[in-house]
């Protein structure tokens, strides 16, 4: 088996570990129960941030400039610190921090929060053309037809894929009448499955895909890139699925390789892999928490949604996209959608005339 697949396999494919990657993010959902990955926030870590909201409202802090230093958490930080290194980027990959006091919080010191809690987890990028560092998860009324629509911008499920940064987080603000779950599966365990199963269909998944930059398009870039699925560098795997979504809708341009059969029967198995209650986590968003996923070793989704008719009680997440200090090294084919493979400077979406900023209004 191992001298077929590797002589399979294009020169400039990464290589293919012939072997299951073992270790703690490589889980399976039914064995991981809350106290596993959940922090509540005890009176004086809620005082801490309390304190630092207020010395940023008061201060003057504009949120574009929100940093560690500006936001000190003089204790809170160090466990803050411990979780991203330990828990994030070496462990399971992700937390989850309740208690977070947003019902006492307008929208302005919320954000304050949110941006700077995660000032101690990473950088903020920009998670879209427009340069927003502070992204707002709302239904705009989108329809994912459009081919300049975002998932996230509907009630629509998701489905699992990953975002162009080391770090997603997550602050929930309000939920929805039913649904809206967040549901997150480890992609090491896809990997382990695909190569216990189907080794051939794994090996697919290690050369290129076309994925749609739904009109979010980099001075001189093309409206799709190009990228493996899996990527096997430095020793480590590390998974980037854009959106199955994307890549069928990447088919629009003339120009993008067309999808194989082989390629499409990889893809359909690691999605069914990825949709199996056997593998996957749902975690119920409450007002006031935090939710912090590794991107590379995590694949996440969300359930649809029926929403509040009520303008004032639709659901609300706000999300930040963060570059960590101390993350893996990644390979060179992450810089077409990264931009950087540069650790602590990468990721996010820059497109001609963009301007970071953190717009306090879901736009």
């Amino acid at each position: 088996m191992t001298s077929t697949l590797a002589r399979s396999q294009s020169p400039i494919t990464p290589p293919m570990p012939m072997r299951t990657i073992d270790g703690p993010a490589a889980w399976r959902g039914p064995e991981v129960g809350p106290a596993d990955f959940t922090h509540r926030l005890t009176g004086a870590e809620v005082a801490e941030i309390d304190a630092a909201v207020r010395a940023v409202i008061d201060g003057h802090v504009e949120h574009i400039a929100i940093d560690r230093e500006s936001f000190a958490l003089p204790r809170l930080g160090a466990l803050l610190t411990r979780m991203r290194d330990d828990d994030l980027l070496s462990g399971r990959g992700f937390v989850v921090l309740r208690g977070v006091p947003v019902e006492h919080y307008g929208i302005e010191e919320a954000a304050a929060a949110f941006l700077g809690i995660g000032a101690w987890f990473g950088k903020p990028v920009s998670q879209n053309g427009k340069g927003h560092i502070l992204g707002h998860v709302k239904d705009l009324g989108r329809h994912i037809d459009d081919p300049t629509a975002r998932i996230y911008q509907t009630t629509h499920k998701q489905t699992f894929h990953t975002d162009s940064v080391d770090i997603v987080g997550l602050l929930c603000l309000k939920t929805a009448k039913s649904g809206g779950l967040s549901r997150i599966v480890s992609s090491m365990r896809l990997y382990n499955e695909m190569y216990r199963q189907r080794p051939d269909l794994a090996a697919v998944l290690f050369g290129p895909f076309c994925f749609d930059r739904r009109g979010e398009v980099p001075a001189g870039k093309k409206g799709w890139y190009e990228t493996p699925i899996f990527h096997w560098h430095a020793d480590r795997l590390s998974v980037f699925y854009g959106n199955r979504y994307y890549i069928q809708s990447a088919q629009r341009f003339a120009e993008a390789p067309r999808l194989t059969a082989v390629q499409t029967e990889a893809l359909d198995l690691f999605d069914a892999l990825a949709n199996d209650p056997a593998n996957y986590l749902d975690i119920e968003f409450k007002p006031g928490d935090v939710q912090l996923i590794h991107n590379h070793v995590i694949l996440h989704d969300r359930t649809d949604y029926e929403d509040w008719p009520e303008p004032e009680r639709k659901r609300h997440l706000l999300r930040l996209w963060l570059a960590a200090p101390g993350a893996r090294e990644l390979p060179p084919a992450y810089a077409e959608r990264y931009g950087s493979v540069d650790i602590g400077n990468r990721g996010g979406i820059i497109c001609k005339g963009t301007r970071l900023h953190a717009p306090l209004e879901a736009v």
